[in-house]
């Protein structure tokens, strides 16, 4: 089944991204402490396709030796064949990209793996601070505005919107 995986650091908000888009609360395991997320985790939607969820990165109070364990678990997981059909590379709207989040953007754009980036926790925010953040994110990341997608889980904004975009990378 074709594979989607979702990649960004600790505390970032994959799992309640993931829950909002399959629109099924405990789908993915939501946890209040970052680096939880210690392994890759494989979610079968509908017997049609497969949502993978990477280690987070990134996160202070994670040992260095965690750290560098979980490097050659996303890298091993990205060469793997036939690998995903795309990645999902999430950013926090409150945050400047770390040198964590360029390096996996770097990394996916390397490899020529399609590569969706997703903004979350958008509700943090007013409308016109997401829409700058946005801007200055796709000039700074030199990223096709179509590319970034601006996500909420608490509201649902940007949910079909992804959903679409990930419909195109499993169909591709």
């Amino acid at each position: 089944m074709p594979e989607v995986a979702f990649a960004g650091r600790s505390n970032v908000g994959k799992s309640s991204l993931l829950n909002r888009l399959v629109r099924r609360r405990g789908f993915a395991r939501v946890s209040n402490t970052p680096g939880r997320t210690r392994e890759i985790n494989f979610f079968r939607v509908n017997h049609q396709f497969v949502l993978v969820d990477l280690p987070g990165y990134g996160y202070a109070r994670v040992s260095k030796a965690a750290k560098e364990a979980w490097r050659p678990l996303i890298e091993g997981y990205l060469k793997s064949t036939p690998g995903p059909r795309g990645v999902v590379q999430l950013l926090d709207v409150r945050r400047e990209p770390s040198p964590d989040d360029r390096q996996m953007l770097d990394y996916l754009a390397e490899t020529g793996v399609p590569t969706i980036v997703v903004v979350t926790k958008i509700d943090k925010l007013s409308s016109r601070a997401v829409t700058e953040h946005v801007e200055r994110l796709g000039r700074e990341l030199e990223l096709d505005p179509e590319q970034i997608i601006p996500f909420s889980a608490v509201t649902g904004t940007g949910r079909d919107e992804l959903a679409d975009a990930l419909a195109a990378l499993v169909l591709s």
